[in-house]
């Protein structure tokens, strides 16, 4: 009696590759969608500081008033970004600088920066993360 050899037959070894395929189609695409969508959790950061500091200048006509409490460094609220504040009497600078590993891969979004008199400019040049 002969022994009858099994083994995959090419549809299965086709479905497989196909899925893997798939789940490595959309693991890149989560991937790429984190990174694009991580400025927004330094912008928020940033929005609301600006905010703090408008109202400080208008209650003490100054962005640097020792009542004002805007501490010099903020994490971002998902602690990809570190944001750096600026002050003087009658300007503000607040920097976002990544910190987390994904978005220090990103070569788009580098740094950004808002001003008081609402500029938005990021490195490399071209405000893309804005």
């Amino acid at each position: 009696m002969k022994k009858q050899v099994q083994g995959f037959t090419l549809i299965e070894l086709m479905i497989v590759v196909a899925i893997v395929a798939i789940i490595s189609a959309i693991t890149r695409l989560i991937r790429r969608e984190k990174v694009q969508s991580q400025p927004f959790d330094a912008m928020d950061v940033m929005m609301e500081t600006a905010q703090r500091l408008e109202r400080c200048f208008n209650s003490y006509g100054s962005y640097n008033n020792a009542s004002c409490t805007v501490p010099a460094s903020i994490n971002s609220t998902k602690a990809h970004y570190t944001v750096a504040v600026t002050t003087t009497a009658a300007t503000y600078s607040l920097t976002a600088t990544p910190v987390s590993p994904i978005q220090l891969n990103d070569a788009k979004c580098t740094t950004f920066t808002l001003t008081n008199t609402g500029q938005k400019t990021s490195t490399p040049a071209g405000n893309t993360c804005w």
